[in-house]
């Protein structure tokens, strides 16, 4: 990293009418002296929990020998390229998923509320009531740094989630982030409206005059031209190339969401989706992992939750083969066909996230990467779907070089041992004081 007498401040932003834009971490930003120092002893710190819903096929997932340099099964081979960042966790158990003797039905409500908060679901139609998650408990201590404190994300909306658990709120299934016991944290699904949160004008108080700014045929970017000028004669070489890489991919981001808008207004046999929702699954994904790899770039926030579909999610996948719904197809009944076609998918999503972990990958940040400098925690709150089995859970743990995680290992717990227990050690590894996290009963070391 180049040492430079001159030096940015972290909050340097460019300004235009109704839009303001965070840089990511430059050379310029780092003082004189203390560029090792800054990355080495305190670098920035980012966490990102990614949820699927409904199981896996953990016989083509699962590694056939844990320790290092562990064999990578089918459904996880998107991400060879990052297999020495990846460590996959198996025998973790939830808990708190359990069905009490008075809850009855609710599988997936306990589940997917389980994942983030270590808590038992209440069996409500109210509000609902769940221990605070484990990305809030992060966003408390690690958010008051950022323009966010956090950022929650979803592939599907609520308004196509179908049906809720019989006895339970739907909030259970619509997210996995709770800033309080009673307080869910929608999650949002539209670019547009992800795009005006991160790089829209918060000075602003004219919202018409916003969005006519945002929605013109133009790209935003025009009007910080004069500051983009203005600051790049301040630059190295080095900051420069990265300010236009990063501006490029701003582009990118907004070209693409002014064309699933164009897409949206089409006349469609039947709409599923809001207007500005691409209509591909996959150019959805895609851009949604953009936008959020461009927040953690601009340092816009540290932390963020990811549903890439909801329990009970009736989505099909044709562009990969398959026509039934997620739900039914989840009650395989050992099927071996069925159970194909669960491995297929569960490696699809996978491929889309390997997208995310690549812009990660490919993005310098201080004295390494955006991925060497994120740790991430992807998984399901159940293992076989046909028996709603919060046990074994699939679970895996990317990045977090600068965390201390080891990489490319399989760890095999204990049998009976907590998801917890994987998660308060992930808390500590972000530098959050915690003694306890849900049901947690100690830690995993060999992380």
């Amino acid at each position: 990293m180049m040492i430079t007498k001159k030096h940015l401040s972290r909050r340097t932003v460019l300004r235009g009418a109704g839009v303001t834009i965070a840089l990511p971490l430059l050379d310029g930003m780092i003082p004189a002296l203390t560029a090792t120092s800054r990355t080495a002893a305190n670098p920035v710190r980012r966490f990102g929990a990614f949820y699927v819903p409904m199981g896996v096929n953990m016989k083509q997932w699962t590694p056939t020998k844990d320790g290092r340099g562990f064999d990578l099964m089918p459904s996880l081979q998107a991400l060879a390229p990052y297999k020495d960042q990846l460590t996959v966790v198996t025998g973790l158990d939830s808990h708190p998923a359990v069905a009490g003797e008075e809850d009855g039905g609710g599988p997936h409500s306990r589940v997917m509320s389980a994942w983030l908060t270590g808590s038992h679901a209440l069996k409500t139609e109210a509000t609902g009531h769940v221990d605070v998650s484990m990305d809030q408990i992060a966003a408390k201590q690690q958010g008051g740094d950022t323009q966010l404190k956090s950022l929650e994300l979803a592939l599907e909306s609520v308004d196509v989630l179908g049906v809720c658990d019989y006895g339970y709120t739907c909030a259970y299934t619509s997210t996995v982030s709770w800033i309080t016991p009673t307080t869910p944290l929608p999650m949002e699904v539209n670019p547009r409206a992800v795009f005006e949160r991160l790089f829209g004008d918060n000075a602003s108080t004219d919202s018409k005059v916003r969005l006519k700014a945002f929605r013109k045929d133009g790209s935003l970017l025009d009007s910080v031209t004069s500051e983009v000028t203005a600051l790049s004669k301040n630059l190295g070489a080095k900051d420069k190339s990265k300010v236009t890489e990063y501006l490029d991919a701003v582009r990118d981001a907004e070209r693409r969401v002014q064309r699933a808008e164009k897409e949206g207004d089409r006349e469609l046999p039947v709409i599923e989706q809001p207007t500005g929702i691409p209509t591909s699954f996959e150019e959805h994904g895609k851009l949604m992992f953009d936008l959020l790899a461009l927040a953690w770039q601009s340092d816009i926030t540290r932390i963020s939750t990811f549903v890439i579909s909801r329990e009970l999610s009736n989505r099909t996948y044709p562009e990969i083969g398959i026509s039934e719904a997620n739900h039914p197809l989840s009650h395989h009944q050992n099927n071996p066909e069925k159970l194909a076609k669960q491995a297929k998918l569960n490696a699809y999503h996978l491929r889309l996230f390997s997208h995310f972990l690549e812009k990660l990958k490919n993005t310098p940040d201080g004295d390494g990467s955006l991925l060497d400098h994120s740790l991430m925690l992807y998984g399901c709150g159940m293992s076989d779907s046909n028996l709603h089995l919060p046990a074994n859970l699939p679970t895996l743990v990317v990045g977090g070089k600068t965390h201390g995680v080891k990489g490319d290992q399989h760890i095999l717990a204990p049998k009976g041992t907590p998801l917890a227990n994987l998660q308060l050690t992930m808390l500590h590894r972000m530098g959050v004081d915690a003694a306890k996290f849900g049901d947690s009963n100690g830690e995993i070391t060999t992380l």
